[in-house]
């Protein structure tokens, strides 16, 4: 393994190192593997004849990462663009007919291209562009296959989605920069005064958000640049009519006959404790003229919402699709907290135009509304609901023209079951550009990513919601991995790929196939990489399971250093908690800062350890490390068992919670040689309002929060650990200071640390220089402490 000059010298420097180093590389070939070019995605057009092949920039520069960025009330705005910051770029575009035909390649102008978005007629689409300061409007054809620009229009989009197509396919809703603005704020040279921050004797609990508003000045810039001016344009023509005053819109939805428009003005008070999705808005109904014709909903500052609960009053208001003008919405009758019991959770209203008499109460749910999907006719419609303490879903079929009418059940399942996963509805687009179900007379159409005990097998089923009769159409076969989109007339988008061969698509028509795409394999010389599902039981029976990868260049015989990679996940039984997920069958790939990169090191990977977290809701936590450890102990002794796996040289690695059960491991287990914990959080009483799964306040269960938090028990952690954070981690509750102040925890203690604070980079890294480094920096560690560790 050949390592570059600069990173061989800063592994020989001294362990207690203060100072920033210059970006480092993995070996080359593994920068071979990360820099490839990937296969396009594929976007199928609404009339599913056309198929868009888009290609993207993989990793964008350290530089571009590094524009200036404004974090206000959750997001992030490049002030520059006045868009959101680290928008992805499209770098080429190619139209492909399904039924067969020429391909033909979209010449893209300059600039940084945003994803396209289809007409509902599949004719058009509209894609952003980022061009000298401007976010762009421009217009695909499918005819000609060429993109033009609708001259004059500047796009405000620092967040949601500025550009929609109206229900015609002719007409876009815009979010436009307001016209001839003043300078943006200016930061004060003194201060006005101290930021207070008053509560009044009722109970608010509150995540840990990060970018969040901090004082007067963060709020002028938050509605300097969030504020857009609604604009109706002529996809043809460009011509743009403006629609109403300026304001900030967290909600813009035309109704599905493109009359009325749904919108939801954000306004003060703002909150320096919650993100803008929680702040105050206005929910009214819009004509075109930007006229109100009533508000549907006054929605205060959701601060005072139960954990896991929901707000009071309207909310969810959206268009019922199949309706020119319905809009559908819910009531908590809980008050919003999940730990009220009462008969029904919820409420569902209807209220339809002109909007002149009282709104229709429709149903009501014993458990949480999930939401509703349609009928392209009548009134039918498939209800789902959510009993959180089970974590049980049920769907139920419904006529809302019927009061009287006694709801089918349809599914009635826990959400973990996956060998039971009936699969979900397909839907289709209506002309209209909404979607409703795919229906064939009293049937619907079901995918599912087909679960068994020997890993999945999609599949596409018909099921009939009279006789509750099901039809299979389609199942992956046992040696690949398939999965199928309905098309017109009965025929099949198939997608293949195969531990040797890349995913490609097929169009089914009967007995007869057709390829449609041919993508080669991007890096052949990982072929040779070899994967294994293996399952085990832990001592109190619970099954776990994971997929077992070996290098390219393995020899049967030989023990391998052995990387285990995991994230725990909690469950209500053993049951669901030991079923099996993935597939031996995908086609291996490699990117961005992947473990899996280790395998071209000359390691075993076990990936996706199942590290089940068993219990009631409520309490499961209450033995969290006991069933880490029973889980890591009894994978371990199973790897080793099969032979490839070296049990003195291990070591554990995760990501977010990966990386929190990293540490746990460490502290509690002598099972690793070393650990690499990615951006994560480790001490819990900085989330004292539950974190991921964890429903009590530190208040109520401070015991747990304690024996579950890694810095209450850095003095056990006597294994070398690499702890990876990005400075701008915008995740709730993993502040970068998480990693510090364990890092100071262990040095303080005597371990051997090392911290590694990426520049510009969120929860996630993007920028190519970071991943490089992160990925030498794991070598590195691994290198030194668990392959060639004494």
């Amino acid at each position: 393994m050949k390592w570059t000059v600069p990173l061989l010298c800063l592994i020989l420097m001294s362990h207690d190192l203060y100072s920033q180093i210059s970006y480092q590389q993995p070996p080359q070939a593994v920068l071979d593997v990360l820099h490839a070019r990937p296969a396009p995605s594929v976007s199928l057009d609404p009339t599913r004849t056309t198929i868009l092949l888009v290609q993207s920039a993989r990793y964008p520069g350290i530089a571009e990462v590094s524009e200036p960025m404004l974090r206000l009330a959750g997001a992030r705005i490049n002030p520059a663009t006045n868009s959101a910051a680290r928008t992805g770029q499209v770098t080429a575009l190619t139209l492909l007919p399904v039924e067969g035909g020429k391909q033909r390649a979209v010449a893209l102008p300059p600039g940084r291209l945003g994803r396209p978005e289809w007409s509902p007629d599949g004719q058009h689409f509209a894609c952003t562009n980022l061009q000298n300061g401007t976010v762009e409007l421009w217009i695909g054809d499918v005819a000609t296959a060429t993109l033009k620009q609708l001259p004059g229009i500047s796009l405000n989009a620092c967040f949601g989605d500025p550009v929609q197509w109206m229900p015609d396919g002719v007409h876009l809703l815009c979010e436009q920069l307001v016209a001839n603005r003043p300078a943006p704020p200016q930061t004060p040279l003194t201060p006005e005064g101290p930021t207070v921050q008053e509560t009044k004797g009722k109970a608010a609990p509150v995540r840990t958000y990060q970018d969040l508003l901090r004082n007067q000045h963060d709020e002028d810039l938050f509605n300097y640049y969030a504020t857009a001016q609604l604009a109706i344009v002529d996809a043809t023509t460009g011509e743009s009519k403006s629609l109403g005053a300026p304001a900030i819109f967290g909600t813009v939805r035309p109704s599905p006959d493109g009359k009325l428009l749904l919108i939801g003005r954000i306004h003060k008070p703002y909150s320096y404790l919650h993100t803008l999705g929680s702040f105050p808005r206005t929910v009214e109904l819009w004509d075109h003229s930007g006229k109100v014709i009533t508000t549907v909903a006054e929605q205060p500052l959701q601060d005072k919402i139960p954990i896991q609960g929901v707000a009071t009053g309207r909310r969810n208001i959206t268009w019922k699709p199949t309706d020119d003008a319905t809009l559908i919405w819910t009531e908590a009758r809980d008050g919003g907290d999940p730990k009220t019991n009462v008969p029904h959770r919820d409420e569902v209203f209807a209220w339809s135009a002109p909007f002149e008499s009282k709104p229709v109460a429709l149903f009501k749910t014993q458990h949480r509304y999930m939401g509703m999907e349609y009928f392209p006719e009548g009134n039918r419609v498939l209800v789902s609901d959510f009993d959180r303490d089970r974590r049980w879903m049920r769907t139920v079929l419904r006529d809302l023209a019927k009061p009287d009418f006694e709801p089918k059940v349809i599914f009635d399942r826990s959400v973990q079951d996956r060998y039971n996963d009936p699969g979900s509805p397909v839907s289709k687009r209506m002309k209209n550009g909404r979607s409703a179900l795919w229906v064939d007379g009293d049937s619907i159409y079901l995918s599912g990513s087909g679960a068994t005990p020997k890993g999945d097998r999609p599949r596409l089923d018909r099921l009939n919601l009279q006789s509750m009769e099901k039809e299979n159409l389609f199942t992956s076969s046992e040696d690949k991995y398939e999965s199928a989109s309905m098309l017109n007339d009965g025929k099949l988008l198939v997608r293949r790929e195969s531990t040797t061969e890349p995913g490609n698509y097929y169009l089914r028509s009967g007995e007869k196939e057709t390829p449609i795409t041919s993508f080669a394999d991007p890096v052949p010389q990982i072929r040779g990489i070899k994967k294994h599902l293996v399952t085990t039981k832990r001592p109190d029976g619970v099954t776990i399971s994971f997929t077992l990868y070996l290098p390219p260049d393995y020899k049967e015989g030989q023990k391998y250093p052995t990387v285990f990679w995991a994230y725990p996940r909690e469950f209500n039984s053993a049951d669901t908690a030991g079923q099996v997920s993935g597939s031996t069958n995908r086609f291996t790939t490699l990117s961005g800062f992947s473990h899996l990169f280790f395998l071209l090191n000359g390691y075993v990977v076990m990936d996706g350890v199942s590290v089940p977290i068993v219990g009631p809701s409520e309490t499961a936590n209450d033995t969290f490390v006991e069933q880490l450890t029973a889980s890591a102990k009894a994978a371990i002794d199973k790897a080793v068992e099969m032979g490839p796996v070296d049990r003195n040289r291990i070591g554990v690695g995760g990501h977010s919670y990966g990386a929190f059960m990293t540490a746990n491991l460490l502290a509690h287990s002598d099972l690793f040689r070393a650990g690499i914990a990615r951006s994560g959080a480790y001490n819990r009483t900085l989330t004292p309002f539950g974190f991921q799964n964890e429903r009590r306040t530190f208040w109520e269960a401070p015991h747990i929060y304690a024996k579950m938090s890694p810095f209450n028990n850095a003095v056990k952690i006597n294994e070398p650990l690499l702890l990876i954070h990005g400075i701008a981690d915008d995740n709730p509750g993993t502040f970068p200071m998480q990693s510090e102040r364990l890092y100071q925890a262990l040095r303080g203690h005597g371990a051997t640390a090392r911290l590694v604070m990426l520049p510009h980079e969120a929860h996630g890294y993007t920028a190519k220089e970071s991943i490089e480094h992160v990925l030498a920096e794991q070598f590195n560690w691994f290198e030194k402490h668990v392959k060639n560790a004494k």
